[in-house]
């Protein structure tokens, strides 16, 4: 229905809303997929396959954004993407695996929350760095595009090292059980969700083609659209795939998605992203609102504070979907 809206040209709106639920009704299919596939190669290594493939939709939407000279939507995407994982997932995951558990508090392995707390102060670091010599107008800030480069180039490098670690502690402690009768073998599974990321890309244009039309029409923001909007969709996968494990009483598998989810974001995506748009005439850099900046900085603090000691209760994932009904507001009337 989609792809009938965006060539035949009629009811754009209509697309922009049709759009998202395609991105959203795709993380179904990824959602089982991934738990299947969980269940055979553990907890840690299924959180990062299904982070890195469960990006595609995300990186489709900016580079088409970029295209299309959208560059408050692709910005606002992905950071939209880092902080609806960071706090609006995170936090109903832990509503949902607190009230399912027998004494209300969701038990998690310590080190990845811990983990993702300091990729995230690594990408805010270069991000507040950047973002204070924009301001003052300095000679950093005049180069912008350059030391972004640099930037993203160690921060991949980071993020290599330290998954190569995590994946093999996490192999080391997995143990695969029985395989069920008819559950999905590894090649299915991996299989679909590879074809729904596929489908996402090709929808993703088709959002961000709607996305003036809508935004007209309805009065939103742009920074709305792109923080809010878009990345809730755009993230459908983690969102999925988060909350079904932790109601499953699979906590450890919650949140390795969303954790790893919002590091990929942070120290792998928005990198290289920054690397690609040197091939677009608009340039995504580091520099951010300091708004923004300032988010981020309590997002990663906020992420430490309630997950770090490997516990967490209902209130804590209350306190986090507030964090991002906040911010959400603030964006609304931007």
């Amino acid at each position: 229905m989609a792809g009938v809206l965006r060539y035949t040209g009629i009811g754009e709106v209509a697309l922009f809303f049709v759009a998202l639920a395609s991105l959203a009704g795709l993380a179904w299919a990824i959602s089982f997929s991934t738990e299947a596939l969980g269940e055979r190669i553990g907890p840690a290594a299924t959180g990062v396959l299904q982070a890195t493939l469960g990006n595609i939709p995300e990186i489709s939407v900016v580079l088409f954004a970029l295209a299309a000279g959208e560059t408050v939507v692709a910005k606002t995407s992905l950071l939209g993407a880092l902080f609806s994982n960071a706090l609006l997932i995170l936090g109903i995951a832990i509503v949902v695996g607190s009230w399912r558990a027998r004494d209300g508090v969701m038990r998690f392995q310590a080190r990845l929350p811990n983990d993702t707390a300091t990729l995230l102060l690594l990408a805010i670091f270069i991000i507040v760095l950047l973002g204070l010599s924009d301001q003052v107008d300095d000679g950093a800030g005049r180069h912008a595009a350059e030391i972004s480069a640099i930037g993203a180039v160690l921060l991949l490098g980071v993020y290599a090292v330290w998954v190569w670690s995590y994946l093999r502690a996490g192999s080391a402690a997995h143990k695969a059980p029985p395989v069920k009768e008819g559950a999905l073998s590894a090649r299915v599974s991996i299989g679909l969700i590879l074809a729904a990321g596929l489908a996402a890309t090709f929808v993703s244009e088709w959002l961000v083609h709607a996305i003036d039309p809508a935004v007209e029409a309805l009065g939103i923001s742009r920074a709305f659209t792109g923080l809010v909007i878009v990345a809730i969709a755009g993230n459908a996968v983690e969102n999925a795939v988060a909350v079904t494990s932790a109601w499953k009483g699979k906590h450890d598998l919650a949140l390795s998605v969303v954790n790893n989810a919002v590091s990929q974001t942070a120290v792998v995506v928005f990198p290289m992203l920054v690397l690609l748009s040197f091939f677009f005439t608009e340039r995504l850099t580091f520099v951010l609102d300091p708004v923004y900046s300032v988010a981020l900085v309590l997002t990663a603090l906020s992420v430490w504070q309630m997950t770090g000691d490997g516990e967490a209760v209902a209130f804590e994932g209350y306190a986090l979907i507030a964090l991002f009904t906040i911010l959400g507001a603030l964006t609304w009337y931007a």
